[in-house]
């Protein structure tokens, strides 16, 4: 089983933590990562815009000029797509944009992704989260000396409103719990820092 250093808030460690192999030493299946990832980036996609074609824009129902003897093409109405104000060619209409990923193929990609998290030396385990006093600053400091300068994910094993309103004004750190993590937001962030208790619910969660 691989194991990794438990840190405290000061950024010393203090012992080490064994994780599970099924879930922190997968196979990397960079295929169902990109998959996901597909997925999570076309489900943010609103799906509303919209253009006219020719038949739908106003006006047009005249022949703008006979059709012989003017030395022009021949044209009938004038919105063509040609013309100014003209209607738009295949024009983009609202539609669907979801992707649909099998749950087994999500669960191989999160797998991979925490074990990437590992591998390149990104993942953080803490003992525990203890704030005197839901001050951002207390987090700022912390995220500091455990060397997190970038973006940063912050895994909570449950709610806890003075951590989240703590993190929630440093640019570049996000908060997310247990239940929420996903494959985009592991990837997008610099490090991965956990708490042990959340480590235990993953494992227990995602075995």
């Amino acid at each position: 089983m691989p194991k990794i250093a438990l840190m405290n808030q000061e950024g010393a460690s203090v012992g080490e933590i064994e994780l599970s192999e099924e879930i922190f030493a997968a196979d990397v299946n960079e295929a169902a990562i990109h998959l996901v990832v597909r997925s999570q980036l076309a489900a943010k996609r609103q799906g509303t815009q919209s253009a006219k074609t020719r038949g739908e824009v106003r006006g047009g129902g005249r022949k703008i000029y006979r059709q012989k003897g003017t030395g022009n093409a021949r044209h009938h109405s004038n919105r063509a797509p040609q013309f100014t104000h003209g209607g738009v060619v295949f024009a983009p209409k609202p539609r669907d944009y979801v992707i649909s990923v099998p749950r087994k193929v999500k669960r191989l990609a999160l797998k991979g992704a925490l074990t990437s998290k590992v591998n390149e030396g990104e993942m953080i385990v803490l003992d525990k989260i203890a704030l005197d006093a839901p001050k951002t600053k207390l987090v700022a400091a912390m995220l500091k000396k455990l060397g997190c300068e970038k973006k940063t994910l912050l895994v909570l094993p449950g709610k806890d409103d003075s951590v989240t309103r703590a993190a929630h004004n440093i640019p570049g750190v996000t908060c997310a719990y247990v239940n929420t993590i996903n494959v985009l937001d592991i990837l997008a962030h610099d490090k991965f820092v956990i708490t042990q208790d959340a480590v235990k619910l993953v494992e227990e969660v995602y075995a």
